[in-house]
């Protein structure tokens, strides 16, 4: 069955990245890409029916200009405006098409989590039924280096297992944050160090075996890269971003559908990378 990946294009200088990364997954997917673009439904009709023309007109043309910029062979594309709501609007198109995945400019006001509640980015993240993935750099710059977040948790396993079947080629650093008690009035006497060392040693043991069931299941194994480092995950994923940014983060979402999580909400305010973000149901 053919995958179907959705874009929304909101005709933006911005967005422009986003659809050349659309156009391309496309082709290298052999997929099918809906364009669509929500217009305001309080329009008078006449107006409506005149922007809509004018509107899939310049999408059209923005994505013959994106094919020749970037040399891109010409997917199975669908051009389309809907009228409503923007992020309720490309939720409920995500349903129906039956979308493998969502692809969406990044936030505009960097630096601002404060803002990013609101945006029509932000909500289709809280309510989209497949991994959506938000778009901030050039679509000439290859997801070669992915970094994905781990744990012991249904969605960890369900980003990880997301991330290996669509990027199979892709070198994966897993990054595990973690924290013993003990640490900060214990850390300098020798037998909790020890007992320290053997519980770390032990963590890595176990998420290894957790990595290998995983691989199992795949025909192609990219290399991996498993790194643990001490502390809170949020500062640790922060840090390592800063630090050594990926081309892609994968990152699994367990917050409760119309709420937002601290970390997503930072990450998109700081988008160091492009981001994928992956809800296990």
């Amino acid at each position: 069955m053919t995958q179907t990946l959705l874009f929304a294009c909101d005709l933006s200088a911005e967005n422009r990245a986003a659809f050349a990364r659309a156009l391309r997954l496309a082709g290298e997917q052999g997929a099918r890409l809906d364009v669509i673009h929500v217009l305001d439904p309080y329009l008078p009709r006449r107006v409506l029916h005149d922007l809509e023309e004018a509107v899939v007109a310049d999408m059209q043309a923005t994505l013959t200009d994106i094919r020749e910029d970037y040399a891109l062979p010409e997917p199975q594309v669908l051009l389309q405006t809907v009228a409503g709501s923007a992020y309720a609007e490309i939720i409920r198109e995500a349903h129906e098409r039956e979308v493998d995945m969502i692809i969406l400019g990044a936030h505009r006001k960097r630096g601002q989590p404060d803002l990013v509640a609101g945006t029509t980015l932000a909500r289709v993240l809280r309510s989209a039924p497949c991994p959506v993935l938000t778009v901030s750099h050039l679509a000439t710059q290859e997801w070669r280096d992915i970094l994905v977040p781990v744990d012991f948790s249904l969605t960890s396993r369900h980003t990880l297992r997301e991330t290996l079947k669509r990027f199979p080629e892709a070198r994966l650093t897993l990054l595990h944050a973690w924290d013993i008690p003990g640490e900060r009035e214990l850390g300098s006497d020798g037998d909790y160090a020890r007992w320290r060392d053997r519980e770390v040693a032990r963590l890595r043991t176990q998420l290894e075996r957790e990595t290998e069931q995983l691989m199992a299941e795949l025909d192609d194994v990219p290399e991996l890269d498993l790194v643990l480092e001490q502390g809170e995950p949020l500062e640790v994923l922060m840090t390592r971003l800063r630090r050594q940014p990926p081309d892609l983060l994968a990152l699994g979402s367990r917050g409760q559908l119309g709420r937002q999580s601290h970390i997503t909400e930072q990450l998109l305010a700081e988008p160091h990378c492009d981001i994928m973000l992956c809800r296990a149901w």
